[in-house]
């Protein structure tokens, strides 16, 4: 009888011992079937404020040509909804990055879930349809915790599983089957601010007026590049 009692009092405290020991989701919802999910870190921001420096802008507007053709094994990407991080008081930079986007495409940015709330919007968008390909645009810091709340591990796709401080051009794509199962993850360097010469001189000249260099600055890289080139990239407001 007490040898009956025991096997019990240890199947009762297993059960609980069980449930909370479960493995993260695996990134499976019918809400995903055949999606597309890009994460993308805000863009460059200033020495103060809560905005994004000159070369983040650069950046943000640069993102507009950038995922009009953005294409998945050789197709173009149509976006569908887009996520930012709520503003706080001391960020508004992922729905900033992304407002230029939103305007070309007629989309709204979705900003209801806080920068720490990530789970929610996993959860969001694994409860109900967002459409099949899904643009998030968020902070660094939690960017890996994200990650693993859609069933990635982080060290698969990011140094040492986190997000460097100093960079800027990184995209995830993750990609699921038709019965919403994770089929691959992988990091895409963008190369909007070092590998692609115009994007890069774009990126520079938003740094050379933030400082207020424009005469020598703006001489040095109209000489690697058509100016006019780096307009669309730019703030071409603030050079004509």
């Amino acid at each position: 009888m007490k040898v009956k009692l025991l096997l019990c009092a240890l199947l009762i405290l297993a059960i609980p011992a069980a449930v909370f020991a479960q493995p993260p989701q695996d990134g499976n919802s019918s809400a995903l079937k055949n999606a597309v999910i890009l994460i993308i870190r805000h863009a460059e921001q200033p020495a103060d404020g809560n905005g994004l420096s000159p070369a983040g802008e650069a950046r943000a507007r640069a993102y507009v040509n950038y995922f009009k053709n953005f294409t998945v094994d050789g197709q173009p990407l149509k976006l569908d909804q887009l996520f930012a991080a709520k503003d706080s008081g001391n960020s508004h930079r992922p729905r900033l990055t992304l407002e230029p986007l939103a305007n070309e495409l007629g989309l709204k940015i979705d900003t209801r879930f806080k920068n720490n709330q990530f789970s929610q919007l996993i959860d969001d968008i694994q409860s109900r349809p967002h459409g099949t390909n899904i643009l998030i645009c968020w902070h660094h810091g939690n960017i890996p915790r994200l990650l693993r709340a859609l069933g990635v591990d982080p060290n698969t796709l990011l140094r040492k599983g986190k997000w460097p401080n100093d960079e800027y051009d990184w995209l995830i794509e993750l990609r699921y089957d038709e019965n919403g199962h994770l089929l691959e993850s992988k990091r895409i360097n963008e190369n909007l601010s070092s590998d692609n010469s115009n994007n890069h001189a774009a990126l520079q000249l938003g740094n050379s007026l933030s400082s207020g260099l424009r005469g020598a600055d703006l001489s040095s890289i109209s000489s690697t590049m058509n100016l006019e080139q780096a307009i669309p990239f730019s703030l071409a407001e603030s050079v004509r």
